[in-house]
């Protein structure tokens, strides 16, 4: 349920409405807006009856059934767009689109500080790497784990870009969150419930990938989860579906953009890595996502590709990023927006 308060309701009844919700055994969530207060009402809907009673207390304007499944995800509850901020001067969801590149897998101090400085020149506002990698083989490369957080948290001290790596066992959340500025979970982790319940008590921006065969309702209800537990600092990243096309590594749905946009507050980033699994496709992709409103990529860069232990084939060179890059801030002005 949804309980709008009136515009020139005080405090003190808000915070009335507020102990009201918790008494009734709900979880209140409050979302402040420009010229109303909004409160959100979450937990077992069998009682939802009960919370139309609120309609008669001080302050309240009316007492609205969320109709989605996902309840604090909906632009039902809040249909401005949220803006994450991040920290460092980063916004996401904004006017601005934010970039984010760096190599798939944390490999070096030199290789990750190399790539930082290069990504930062050409104009990215966050830097992403890898310290610990969830691989199809248990024979691949599985990361630096904490020895890569500490080289990324080098490379911030020394560019100031804020870093997003992935967390992918619950235990080693509040870890990953002391180096993160974004904890990233990855597409085989969207339905990890214990490790979205985790990162909803910590606190800290999360970046949720959808799974290679999740549904959009699918895809909002896992960013549920995270929200449910008083986290509301989720980013969306469509990262491709996978589909019986082999041309390329997944399929991006671009169509993902506009309807993220319609469904839900949260902002909607793109990974055309991920998505295409050619360095040779990502700049048009890149291109695509910003023509259809989303608020921000992810790119893998790597200075050496040929050399890379994860994914070199979808990486771009600093030099090719550089130059996407400079085409990329002039499209994004043809679109009312900065890069």
């Amino acid at each position: 349920m949804i309980i709008v308060m009136k515009q020139n309701s005080t405090k003190e009844e808000l915070k009335e409405v507020v102990r009201r919700i918790g008494e009734l055994g709900y979880h209140p969530h409050i979302i402040h807006g420009e010229t109303r207060n909004v409160i959100g009402a979450v937990g077992d809907e069998r009682g939802k009856s009960v919370l139309q009673s609120l309609d008669s207390l001080p302050g309240v304007e009316s007492v609205v059934p969320i109709l989605k499944p996902y309840k604090l995800a909906s632009r039902e509850v809040s249909p401005l767009p949220s803006i994450i901020d991040v920290g460092r001067g980063v916004q996401i969801g904004g006017d601005k689109v934010v970039v984010m590149a760096g190599p798939c897998a944390v490999e070096s101090c030199e290789q990750i500080l190399a790539t930082a400085r290069a990504v930062k020149e050409a104009g990215a506002t966050v830097l992403r790497g890898g310290a610990f990698k969830p691989r199809t083989s248990p024979y691949s490369f599985q990361g630096l784990e904490e020895e890569g957080l500490k080289m990324l948290a080098e490379a911030r001290e020394e560019t100031g870009l804020p870093i997003v790596t992935e967390v992918v066992n619950p235990k080693d959340a509040e870890m990953v969150g002391c180096y993160a500025d974004i904890l990233q979970v990855g597409a085989r982790n969207v339905q990890n419930f214990p490790l979205l319940k985790a990162l909803g008590r910590l606190g800290k921006p999360v970046l949720l990938k959808r799974g290679m065969s999740t549904t959009i309702q699918e895809f909002l209800m896992s960013a549920e989860y995270i929200l449910s537990e008083g986290n509301r600092q989720v980013i969306l990243c469509e990262r491709g579906v996978r589909t019986f096309e082999t041309a390329t590594r997944n399929t991006l749905d671009i169509s993902a953009v506009p309807v993220l946009k319609e469904q839900t507050h949260l902002p909607v980033i793109i990974d055309p890595s991920h998505a295409t699994g050619h360095a040779r496709l990502v700049p048009a992709m890149c291109f695509a996502a910003i023509a259809a409103g989303a608020d921000g990529l992810i790119v893998e860069v790597h200075p050496e590709p040929e050399k890379a232990t994860s994914d070199g084939a979808q990486s771009l060179r600093p030099e090719a990023f550089s130059v996407m890059m400079t085409k990329l801030r002039e499209f994004a002005k043809v679109t009312g927006r900065g890069l």
